[in-house]
């Protein structure tokens, strides 16, 4: 039984120096594949570094939202060049975030664009932040497919379509859930979703198609319920979160791990098994 962890931000300073702790502990809980995104040109280096240091580690480069107040034009042609890195699986973390109201949102929405862009122009998916913004995520994504969803091409610019990605850590409604797989994106459902109190969320977990939810962690953030209050999340905890998922959709563990593994497998094709 083999997991892949679609969001890990392994190089987080909460963890110290403990990465290589961290990933024998996640492949031992059977955590085979982590997909570790940055959020500044900053943590461009640290990402690749350490997903060369471990294989079961791969890279994806972007700039977070809320990292976009200090990003400089600048920062994209370093982003350009990562992105050509053959290891490199997919553009992110990228997106907007609403939920705290002082970012500039136009500023968010200029570097998510150039982004887009870039995930374009390498063929690359993309790993979304929508924190309080996914009807604007999604206005943006209309303006990238146009109305024909992923495979139609752009409105305007060069005759290519753009690939899809993962709306990570989803919350939204289930109408914009239903939009974002008919754009072809999966959905990634992590340690909110165990929380007996996070009703909505659960039940989109229980209903959605199985083939639209990938897993993740986003450690060290959003733990699960069953860790102590401050505890950091760890990727070795996927198997755990999974098996919310399994009791939530009243099937078995090994199920649930064969589908999530397949869908990350088909949305992050060069995922491959050198990864493991």
């Amino acid at each position: 039984m083999q997991f892949i962890d679609t969001h890990c931000h392994l190089d987080a300073a909460e963890f110290g120096g403990s990465q290589a702790a961290l990933v024998e502990a996640a492949q031992a809980a059977g955590v085979g594949r982590i997909v570790v995104p940055s959020v500044a040109r900053a943590s461009f280096e640290a990402v690749r570094e350490l997903c060369g240091q471990f294989p079961g580690c791969a890279p994806a480069y972007g700039i977070h939202p809320m990292y976009t107040g200090a990003a400089m034009p600048g920062d994209l042609d370093a982003l350009r060049e990562y992105l050509a890195q053959p290891d490199t699986v997919a553009v992110g973390e990228i997106g907007l975030d609403f939920f705290i109201e002082h970012y500039d949102r136009a500023r968010q929405e200029y570097f998510f664009a150039e982004q887009l862009k870039l995930a374009r122009e390498f063929d690359l998916p993309v790993l979304l932040h929508t924190r309080r913004a996914q009807d604007t995520v999604l206005k943006l994504l209309r303006q990238f497919y146009g109305s024909g969803g992923p495979s139609a091409k752009l409105r305007t610019g060069p005759s290519t379509s753009l690939r899809t990605g993962i709306a990570h850590a989803f919350s939204g409604s289930h109408q914009q859930a239903e939009e974002f797989i008919g754009f072809g994106f999966k959905l990634g459902f992590g340690g909110a979703m165990t929380y007996p109190r996070a009703t909505r969320l659960r039940e989109l977990a229980a209903t959605l198609p199985l083939n639209s939810i990938v897993l993740e962690t986003d450690a060290p953030d959003i733990a699960p319920d069953f860790l102590e209050r401050g505890a950091p999340n760890k990727p070795e905890y996927l198997p755990r979160i999974a098996q919310t998922l399994a009791e939530l959709r009243g099937v078995t563990l090994d199920e649930i791990a064969a589908a999530t593994t397949a869908n990350a497998l088909t949305v992050l094709p060069a995922l491959t098994p050198s990864h493991l």
